[in-house]
């Protein structure tokens, strides 16, 4: 764990329970006088706290010190993504949160399953604990949108990633990948204006998989 994430992180102390501070105490065995850097995740600043009491289901944190601390980011990157299996969703964002991938626009396409209900707070969850572990000094910003239609007019300027795009590219800020089974002859004619990316593969890949391999190549 690169620090501790509290969402009142700044204040002169802090009282630290639950899954924390079972962590803190139990599995890291941390003592009073232990000092602990915790981040808020809004201000890009790294405090540095104390522990000043342990109780039996709680801890007490002292401010002692803050720093600012901004990741250096060469380029942001912000992925419209038709939604697939939310387990799928949930175990790929840590990945793309690690590349640094800035936001994602999840999206009902036309090819999306209704039934399949995407949990942004469970997603903020699962970036906190991912953040924490590999050290990202900002949230990633999530939404979701009805459909492709809403997508097209929040966002004017994006690639779309499908068989035939062209695998060599520069300055993408934003990018459109769809589920399995790509995307519909509507949803195709209203992305005709748009530049079409793709991979060095004639494999069919999984959503997924193109989410991830375009990140990297686009990021790393």
């Amino acid at each position: 764990m690169q620090y501790l994430y509290h969402p009142d992180a700044k204040e002169e102390q802090l009282k630290i329970d639950g899954d924390d501070f079972r962590y803190l105490v139990k599995v890291r065995r941390f003592k009073e006088g232990k000092e602990i850097d915790l981040r808020n995740l809004k201000d890009h600043i790294l405090y540095r706290y104390k522990i000043t009491n342990i109780n039996k289901k709680d801890l007490t944190l002292s401010l002692i010190d803050s720093k600012e601390d901004v990741e250096q980011k060469e380029k942001k990157l912000h992925i419209i993504w038709c939604v697939i299996d939310p387990k799928t969703i949930y175990s790929t964002i840590p990945m793309l949160n690690q590349i640094g991938v800035s936001k994602i626009s999840f999206v009902y396409c036309r090819r999306s399953q209704r039934n399949f209900k995407i949990d942004l707070q469970k997603i903020k969850k699962i970036l906190i604990n991912s953040s924490q572990q590999c050290g990202r000094t900002s949230l990633m910003e999530c939404e979701l949108l009805d459909s492709l239609l809403d997508a097209i007019r929040l966002y004017k300027d994006f690639a779309v990633m499908d068989f035939g795009g062209e695998s060599e590219y520069k300055d993408i800020k934003t990018a459109l990948i769809g589920c399995e089974g790509g995307f519909s002859d509507d949803e195709k004619n209203l992305l005709l204006k748009h530049p079409k990316i793709g991979l060095k593969t004639s494999n069919i890949l999984k959503s997924e998989t193109a989410v991830l391999s375009f990140s990297i190549k686009a990021l790393i």
